[in-house]
């Protein structure tokens, strides 16, 4: 039985880590950690874990838990887990971490973008990039896993293939995409009320959001050379799912069934990634409460472009799903454990 410490459990993600794992059978939650909801039950945060979690929340001490626990996920604001982490920690525990600490390689490139000093640069290098349909068998040895962030899994699995066979003009890609209002976390923001999301959908970080340069990054590592890419986040008015619509011009003509093939190929042993029929596209609701990611793609012969379409659940397959995934390949189970999650509907 694995045991676990879930530090930033009443957030979001934190909510749905411990919706999972309280399915897996193979781990157990030790401490469910928050600051905001300390010394209460964690039931009364949300109330759909009434008679199925009585613990109540700490925000006891990190080193504490590592003695205890075999993995601490810190689904935690950008900046902590690179205040906490250290040797003694990772010399006990495994440690998955669902923010930006340790995705960007770059430190200087963390700072410009993030505006946070990292205060633990020298386990950068060290992390893994959680992104098991790329970086399995890192992720197998692992102390530190950097879980990617929601946007960018969608987009890099639904674009790597095309880059890593040179199918694509690497200059020429824009990536379109759109998110529901739980990406924003649980804080409360006059921009993410009821009235001021509702009927509405914005474009919103133009040219300046935070996962450019980790979408760049693991992009980048696919094509071989240097990547730079238009991307353009959008809110929309529902709850959960990402749905991602690339563009690129193609490097040579290639029929629809051609791009198909290379991806039937990459993605042929996958548990999680969907390649959807010819002529249906993913949509966000069939992927819902689940760690599916649907693709299809469509080629233009008139613009000599192919369109690519990702579908997932941003807090399964875009955090909290994928965490867990992370965890089973660190400890050696069925990489599907506690995630056979049926997609909802309606």
């Amino acid at each position: 039985m694995i045991k676990v410490g879930i530090i930033g459990s009443t957030g979001y993600a934190g909510q749905e880590l411990v919706r999972i794992l309280l399915q897996h059978k193979e781990a157990e939650i030790l401490m469910f950690g928050s600051q905001s909801y300390k010394d209460k039950k964690y039931y009364e945060a949300y109330r759909n874990m009434f008679k199925l979690v009585d613990n109540v929340c700490s925000d006891g001490s990190v080193e504490e838990l590592a003695k205890e626990v075999d993995v601490i996920f810190t689904a935690t604001p950008n900046g902590y887990c690179s205040s906490i982490i250290n040797e003694d920690i990772l010399s006990r525990t495994k440690v998955i971490d669902l923010s930006a600490d340790f995705r960007i390689k770059d430190i200087d490139n963390y700072k410009e973008w993030y505006g946070i000093e990292h205060r633990s640069f020298s386990y950068v290098n060290e992390a893994v990039y959680g992104l098991p349909e790329i970086n399995r068998e890192l992720i197998k040895t692992a102390r530190l896993i950097a879980n990617p962030g929601c946007y960018p899994t969608c987009s890099i699995l639904t674009l790597a293939p095309l880059l890593k066979e040179n199918i694509i003009d690497k200059d020429s890609v824009i990536i379109d995409a759109k998110s529901g209002t739980s990406g924003a976390g649980r804080g409360a923001k006059v921009d993410n009320l009821y009235c001021e999301v509702n009927e509405s959908m914005k474009a919103y970080g133009v040219g300046t959001h935070r996962h450019i340069p980790e979408i760049e990054q693991e992009l980048a590592k696919a094509a071989g050379i240097p990547m730079y890419i238009n991307f353009t986040p959008h809110l929309v008015p529902m709850n959960r799912g990402i749905l991602v619509t690339a563009y690129a011009s193609l490097n040579k003509a290639m029929t629809e069934e051609e791009v198909r093939d290379i991806y039937e190929a990459y993605y042929k042993n996958e548990n999680f990634v969907r390649i959807l029929p010819k002529g249906i596209f993913p949509e966000t609701r069939w992927v819902e409460g689940s760690n599916y990611l649907d693709i299809n793609i469509k080629i233009d012969p008139r613009t000599n472009k192919v369109i690519m379409i990702g579908a997932i659940d941003n807090l399964v397959k875009g955090a909290a799903g994928q965490a867990v995934q992370n965890m089973n390949i660190m400890f050696g189970l069925e990489e599907n454990a506690g995630l056979n999650l049926i997609p909802l509907f309606p």
